[in-house]
């Protein structure tokens, strides 16, 4: 006799240990909640499909965000309504990967709107799934975008009222105006039939964008019991004669047989072409005619914060050590901060070097810190990596680092700019500190990229004089130990 045995799909974890409290094996959602139903064919279709390794589930603040304790697959957390633009990130730097955004209306339809709307316009190969509840389920039952004119929840007590607070935003048919997105259907999670017709729209969405075919939409009516201060039942019967009434069923769009596939491994430059694509140089270093020999590779991993005033070329800095990293074959990333000034202004920069791919720009932590100011001192002193370096202009600060678990240079870099005429070079003089100062950079390889780098011909000279200084001193301040 032939047994059939139930069991959750794959997709799911067989205990959800990230969940809090002792009950492992339960949701935490509320009697009555679609959400779990919507995640039970969410679930089922990914191993239907066979495609669970490439599967990435990006949700953002609501409900929705724990989807990570249930989803046995790539999960990644966005801020509040931020979840496309983060999965048109992902999707673009793996372009064979899933991607499903899982949003609540007072996410995606409130501080989301702008991210979906433009996600959507530019057809970001994803599927995205809105559950639509018609409030703010998770923080208190406020109103949301999709609130009901006449309903009443935390900051509506008298009603949503269209002139106060405007009209129920309608977002399937927003979507479906647009050109790009291939498949957009409003559902709704009420009786054994529409369940089957949600299970369908799953489905179909996410095959659209495992044949390439764009981005899909699919709203889900969904009960909030909690919320609405109704039973389960009466939950489903609100949907079903008042909420679908209004927010009514409907394929507003769906292309996808007639649309061919996309192909987006065409987004992905090789990062050899990088210098080209960016117009950083406007050629990639090594391709230049006469191009140095380019240094050996060594095993790094260096996070460079470089700080100061406006004026002092500090972005400048950033951007010459950086092409210089990729001249060196390293990977590298720059990620400029301004101030509130353009000049007179404090401003940072983040360089990363490393031999190995580099997942995120953002230095919090320097190995090496270049401190052109006394404030950019004070202010990143305590981020240094114990046994870090600190590279600070003693012209301009006086007081040295107080730290004794790092080794401190102090080299006067606006003196010795003065000297050779212009103060402006002050930057350069501290990349030639730093170029003695760490052996993973050529020098010689450096003296010869950064006019190829910075191509004003006026400055070449003055350049060139002040990384040599800089190089000068960092060697007789090295040799005093």
């Amino acid at each position: 006799m032939t047994v059939n045995i139930l069991q959750k799909a794959s997709s799911f974890y067989k205990e959800y240990d990230r969940k809090e409290g002792d009950d492992h094996l339960s949701t935490h959602y509320c009697p009555g909640c679609g959400h779990g139903i919507l995640h039970k064919m969410i679930a089922e279709a990914i191993d239907d499909f066979k495609v669970r390794e490439r599967a990435a589930f990006v949700s953002p603040v609501g409900c929705s965000v724990f989807a990570y304790y249930y989803f046995d697959m790539g999960n990644i957390q966005a801020a509040h309504g931020r979840a496309p633009a983060v999965g048109t990130g992902f999707k673009r730097a793996n372009p064979n990967s899933i991607v499903i955004s899982y949003q609540g209306d007072g996410d995606l339809a409130a501080i989301g709107a702008n991210e979906i709307i433009q996600a959507a316009n530019r057809g970001e190969g994803m599927t995205v799934f809105f559950v639509n509840n018609a409030i703010y389920g998770m923080t208190g039952g406020q109103m949301a975008p999709t609130t009901l004119i006449g309903q009443k929840t935390t900051t509506t007590p008298s009603g949503r009222s269209s002139q106060n607070e405007g009209f129920p935003i309608k977002m399937s048919e927003i979507i479906s105006t647009l050109e790009a997105p291939v498949y957009v259907e409003r559902v709704m999670l009420t009786d054994a039939k529409n369940i089957n017709k949600t299970r369908r729209a799953v489905r179909k969405a996410l095959k659209y964008q495992i044949e390439n075919k764009g981005f899909s939409f699919v709203e889900v009516l969904s009960g909030c019991p909690t919320g609405w201060k109704m039973t389960a039942q009466e939950s489903k019967n609100w949907i079903e004669n008042v909420l679908s009434k209004n927010f009514p069923l409907a394929v507003f769009k769906d292309c996808g047989q007639e649309r061919e596939s996309i192909d987006y491994s065409h987004q992905n430059a090789d990062y050899a072409d990088y210098h080209r694509l960016l117009d950083l140089t406007g050629a990639s270093l090594s391709d230049i005619e006469g191009a140095a020999p380019v240094p050996e590779v060594q095993n790094i991993s260096e996070e460079v914060k470089i700080a100061g005033f406006g004026g002092q070329g500090v972005l400048s800095l950033g951007y010459v050590l950086a092409n210089i990293g990729m001249g060196h074959n390293y990977q590298v990333s720059w990620l400029p901060s301004y101030g509130p000034e353009m000049r007179g202004g404090t401003a940072n920069c983040s360089v990363k070097l490393s031999k190995k791919r580099i997942g995120a720009p953002v230095v919090a932590n320097p190995t090496i810190l270049i401190a052109m100011n006394k404030p950019s001192l004070v202010k990143f002193e305590n981020d240094v990596t114990i046994d870090g370096k600190i590279i600070y202009d003693s012209s301009l600060i006086d007081e040295a680092p107080r730290r004794t678990d790092i080794d401190s240079y102090a080299v006067p870099a606006t003196e010795l700019a003065d000297r050779i005429g212009s103060t402006k070079a002050a930057n350069m003089v501290m990349l030639g500190a730093m170029a003695e100062l760490c052996s993973f950079l050529d020098q010689d390889y450096m003296k010869w990229a950064i006019p190829n780098i910075i191509k004003n011909k006026r400055f070449f000279e003055i350049n060139d004089m002040a990384f040599a200084k800089g190089v000068a001193y960092m060697k007789e301040l090295m040799k005093k130990g």
